[in-house]
């Protein structure tokens, strides 16, 4: 079956995206691409914003299943939640334009965009708690750990797109380090934490 003419209008947005930032998205060039009348975005989106937002939207939405398939599999949690991690930077450092749209401000309320982030968080606060029930994180504010983790995430991001992050340069590493860093320091306050739970309860 042929892709509906909203998916080839999302598909032809995200191609202008990569190669031009949003700035080159228009309705009527996303249009011209997708092979479609002229007419044809306005029949589906709103405006300009409404279209990067289903844009952000599916972007989001393959970042959550990605992240369900990988705690599915069901490996050592501590390596599903550092394969997710290490997906995302792939994504991040693969797709700048993307990810800064995803993250950008929006100047209204889009469904569509508001449900793909709920469910992509969900996903991800499900990996995390898992990780915590298996040790490989501190117990406890699922919430707090999974932000402190997004924010080492997009800050080793914004770094390495930004020229100040690279293995043999600044920081002596690259996003993925940082990951295996962030990731080993938690590791090791869990299993501090349980020793000293243990101790206590043998007193």
């Amino acid at each position: 079956m042929p892709p509906h003419t909203r998916e080839l209008l999302i598909a032809a947005a995200v191609e202008l995206l990569d190669t031009g930032g949003p700035e080159s998205v228009t309705l009527r060039e996303v249009g011209h691409r997708a092979g479609v009348s002229h007419n044809a975005p306005y029949k589906h989106f709103a405006n300009k914003e409404a279209l990067l937002a289903s844009v952000a939207a599916a972007e989001l939405t393959k970042l959550g299943e990605a992240l369900t398939t990988l705690r599915e599999a069901a490996p050592p949690e501590g390596e599903a939640l550092r394969s997710a991690l290490r997906k995302y930077v792939a994504w991040a450092l693969g797709y700048p334009a993307r990810y800064q749209l995803v993250y950008g401000v929006w100047s209204a309320h889009f469904e569509d965009l508001a449900a793909a982030a709920e469910s992509g968080r969900g996903a991800l606060l499900a990996m995390v708690e898992a990780a915590q029930r298996a040790g490989q994180l501190p117990a406890g504010g699922t919430e707090r750990v999974t932000a402190l983790l997004q924010a080492v995430i997009h800050g080793a991001v914004d770094l390495t797109l930004g020229g100040h992050l690279a293995i043999g340069g600044k920081g002596d590493t690259d996003a993925d380090g940082l990951v295996d860093d962030l990731l080993h320091y938690l590791r090791v306050v869990s299993e501090r934490d349980s020793s000293h739970k243990t101790a206590d309860s043998g007193r």
